[in-house]
């Protein structure tokens, strides 16, 4: 038997094995390519430990909110009106004062020696008056008597010269000796009118330097009742009805003239000072609503002043506290204020994500396939509130949504849930 070499055999081999070579290489090309279109698994979440919210439709009231404390609508502070050191503090803060009580005393030993000073000066003041007053009084006197004396002796020329006027008429005396009788009467008239005027001048000197000395004790008067009052001021008085809140210096210091001793309020008339976040505070304008929250109770009011100045990142704004309040509410007491800016009808809103500013874009992770997955959306955000905030676009009503913290799956567009 012999064998038929066939043609051909080989190179059809050759050309199969190359065939299935390139049909095995394409295809684990493609499902190389098909693994890497794939998408990664998406990570998977702990439902419990997200919030949920609902985007839904109508009134959003937009608030916002800041803490704040319980101040008295009426504060006094009580200063030093002279220098001193704090020698003893009668009455410790939290006590109940009335105008009279005495809080602290103050020393200056300065001070009390002027007053002595002032004492002694008051005192020569007065005994130069009484000295003067005498000698005046002496010298008057003289001028009176020696007035006087001048009338005297020209009422005793005149009726000399009378007589003789008479008796030189029947000539029982000279001619001459009429006329030198007459002569003296009338100098003697001139004289007693002079001593008259100086008489009254006299007295009106008299009354003038007494009335200088006079003002002189009244000026000494005062400066020593001006130091009394001064001692007087060591002794620091209330001088108003309220609660002491503050004693802010220590047994010996020593205080300036104006420093401040004490600071006392009335309970009864509080309001609400709140520190509300600059970025917040555009919006708030007096009158608007106000809930205090007190902690034990929440009291209602309304924005009494806005503070013109933004101090550390906020705008200080008061409200005045409506209706009495209760009887354990005290100066000082820390609350939280929400105060209501308005009601906007018929907008669409949900919760206030984390990371959600007023007008901004953000993504968030919105629920799908009844819950078990969540992708990421793109949403516009509006006006916001305290707990809610607008939606512009990106959200339906309706749709559930992740508002928590998402940042850790930054790198993901899809989690599911469990």
């Amino acid at each position: 038997m012999v064998d038929i070499p066939r043609h051909g055999v080989a190179r059809k081999k050759m050309i199969k094995r190359v065939v299935l070579g390139i049909v095995v290489a394409l295809a684990m090309g493609a499902v190389t390519y098909g693994l890497f279109q794939l998408e990664p698994a998406a990570p998977s979440v702990d439902r419990a430990n997200l919030w949920m919210g609902k985007v839904e439709q109508g009134e959003m009231v937009r608030q916002v909110r800041g803490p704040g404390t319980l101040v008295p609508d009426q504060i006094w502070w009580v200063p030093a009106r002279v220098d001193g050191r704090v020698e003893r503090i009668f009455i410790k803060a939290g006590r109940d004062v009335q105008p009279g009580d005495i809080i602290l005393e103050l020393s200056n030993p300065q001070l009390q020696l002027d007053a002595l000073e002032a004492e002694w000066q008051l005192k020569q003041a007065e005994a130069n008056f009484k000295d003067l007053q005498v000698r005046l009084e002496s010298e008057l006197l003289n001028q009176r008597a020696q007035a006087a004396a001048v009338e005297a002796d020209y009422e005793q020329a005149k009726l000399q010269a009378d007589r003789n006027q008479k008796l030189a008429a029947e000539n029982l005396v000279s001619d001459l000796d009429y006329q030198l009788s007459k002569v003296r009467a009338d100098t003697l008239e001139v004289r007693n009118g002079l001593e008259k005027e100086r008489l009254a001048i006299r007295a009106q000197s008299t009354e003038a330097q007494l009335d200088s000395q006079r003002a002189e004790i009244e000026r000494r008067k005062a400066l020593y009742e001006l130091r009394l009052e001064e001692v007087a001021n060591l002794r620091v008085p209330a001088g108003v009805r309220g609660v002491l809140q503050e004693v802010p210096v220590d047994v010996g210091q020593q205080v300036p003239a104006g420093g401040n001793l004490a600071r006392i309020a009335q309970p009864e008339t509080l309001i609400a000072e709140l520190r509300i976040p600059e970025t917040q505070a555009k919006d708030i304008t007096i009158g608007q609503k106000v809930r205090v929250d007190a902690r034990n109770d929440v009291l209602n009011g309304l924005v009494a002043r806005i503070d013109p100045a933004v101090r550390e990142g906020a705008v200080t704004v008061d409200v005045d506290l409506e209706g009495p309040l209760p009887s354990w509410v005290r100066p000082d007491l820390s609350v939280d204020g929400t105060v209501e800016i308005e009601r906007i009808e018929n907008i669409v809103y949900m919760g206030r994500p984390a990371h959600g500013q007023a007008d901004s874009l953000i993504s968030l992770f919105k629920l799908v396939d009844n819950g078990s997955q969540a992708v990421r959306v793109q949403v516009r955000l509006g006006r916001s509130s305290v707990n809610t905030i607008e939606v512009v676009e990106g959200l339906r009503p309706g749709e559930e949504v992740i508002p928590s913290d998402m940042s850790r799956y930054d790198e993901v567009d899809r989690v599911s849930l469990n």
